[in-house]
């Protein structure tokens, strides 16, 4: 999982995030850490790369002298630092154990299969009853946090409502909303911020060697988010774009009974389904489709014009322009929601299938 996000030396050499990472200097600065920290924000664009690095800052002796003893939102600590900002030395003993995934306190928990289950969080439990081992600050971090089932987000609340000392928990989410409200209401929110697309234009075109035009593209379609670029350049994402586009062109356009027979609906369902590490970026392009025809429909062409960036999948901008001719804008909004709606529901782990195969019908209509 932690392959998959923005590198952190990304992160630091290039600037990004400097909210975020403003933020948690200022705890550190002020020693007023909290007991548990919430990173929300797409996949891809840092979180939990920020939160190893916060875990190596916590213990690392270039940036920190003393660290309080977090033991619940009332503590006050004072804490003295001779650094300004949250980036270790990463060449110390303990910041090349957490980085090398040795470091006995610090603990990473990830989804096992679809669900983070009870058993991890009750170890977790078990943990966290004794005294760290040598980390001045244990620190744990629950990646994918709304994977939690509700019998393991109710374990989780019991740590929240009595933390342990010299502890801090960092939980990360796509958005608050998909957590026990409980649970969000126990944490220090800290949103992470999109990757901007010149940016990551940029780091497409220097990282990874990419076409200037083929990652201009691809950096409107990632919506910002490293890793989702990074997978479309892996599995040939334009090519599949253009796929989605033809068969979302078909089922919407025209007639759906006569253009978009169930067979087919049942197939496109199918073949998203099957590879379920695109299957977010291709509903993300499916919205990024609808709202493009949604733009072409209302926008008046000289504004469009003036800027061009107004559609995403401005390659195919005159295609984009002929359809929408011959379509509402309101059954086009109605159409977004219902993915957003399966976009929630595959992330609480809905069957996938059968939420595919909803959606289609209900973008069909």
């Amino acid at each position: 999982m932690m392959d998959n996000d923005l590198p952190a030396s990304l992160i630091r050499n290039e600037s990004m995030q400097l909210r975020a990472i403003t933020l948690l200097s200022t705890l550190l600065r002020k020693g007023t850490v909290p007991h548990a920290l919430l990173f929300t924000g797409m996949e891809g664009v840092g979180k939990q790369s920020v939160a190893m690095m916060f875990a190596m800052a916590c213990n690392c002796p270039d940036v920190t002298a003393q660290f309080p003893v977090v033991s619940g939102p009332s503590h006050k600590a004072s804490i003295k630092h001779q650094a300004s900002n949250l980036y270790p030395c990463g060449v110390c003993r303990s910041c090349r154990k957490i980085q090398s995934g040795n470091h006995p306190d610090i603990s990473l928990i990830e989804p096992s299969g679809a669900f983070i289950k009870i058993d991890q969080i009750r170890t977790l439990c078990h943990t966290l009853g004794m005294k760290p081992y040598e980390a001045e600050m244990r620190v744990v971090i629950i990646i994918n946090a709304q994977a939690m089932n509700p019998e393991s987000g109710n374990a989780l609340l019991k740590v929240l409502e009595e933390p342990p000392d010299r502890t801090v928990l960092i939980l990360t989410a796509i958005q608050t909303s998909d957590l026990l409200s409980t649970i969000v209401s126990r944490c220090q929110h800290i949103r992470f911020d999109p990757i901007s697309r010149e940016k990551l234009e940029y780091l497409l075109v220097r990282e990874q060697g990419l076409d200037p035009n083929d990652a201009g593209i691809i950096s409107v379609l990632a919506n910002g988010s490293y890793a989702g670029a990074l997978s479309m350049i892996r599995t040939n994402w334009i090519k599949r774009r253009n796929w989605l586009i033809n068969e979302l062109e078909s089922l919407i356009v025209g007639d759906a009974s006569t253009q978009f027979p169930i067979a087919r609906l049942l197939g496109f369902a199918e073949k998203l389904s099957k590879n379920k590490d695109t299957l977010p970026d291709s509903l993300e392009v499916m919205k990024t489709w609808l709202r493009d025809l949604i733009i072409c429909k209302l926008v008046p062409d000289s504004d469009r014009r003036y800027d061009p960036e107004r559609i995403i999948n401005r390659d195919l901008t005159d295609r984009i322009q002929h359809i929408s001719q011959n379509i509402m804008a309101e059954p086009l909004l109605s159409k977004i929601k219902a993915i957003q709606s399966a976009q929630k529901k595959l992330r609480s782990n809905a069957n996938v299938r059968l939420t595919l195969e909803a959606l289609l019908m209900r973008l069909a209509q």
